[in-house]
C-alpha cells in the first residue's frame, strides 16, 4: 500500500488495516511454523505496510492537537 492510498483513507479505515493487517501477520507466522509459505516476503510487506499506517495515524494525532 502506497503513502498516497494511506493519505486518503479515514482515521477509522487507517485503524481497521492495522488490525487487519496485523491479524495476517500473525497468521503468516503462525503458518511459517506449521507448513512451508508461498510467499515468505509477504510478511516484510505487511511489516511495513503496518509502519506506514501507524506513521500516518501518528501523523494525523499531532496535527489534530496542533490545531
Amino acid at each position: 500500500m502506497k503513502s498516497s492510498e494511506i493519505k486518503k483513507l479515514s482515521d477509522e479505515q487507517v485503524s481497521a488495516e492495522i488490525k487487519s493487517n496485523r491479524r495476517q501477520i500473525y497468521s503468516l507466522r503462525s503458518q511459517a511454523v506449521t507448513e512451508k509459505l508461498e510467499n515468505p516476503g509477504h510478511k516484510g510487506t505487511l511489516r511495513r505496510d503496518v509502519a506506514r499506517l501507524m506513521t500516518e495515524k501518528r501523523q494525523r494525532e499531532i496535527a489534530a492537537k496542533g490545531a
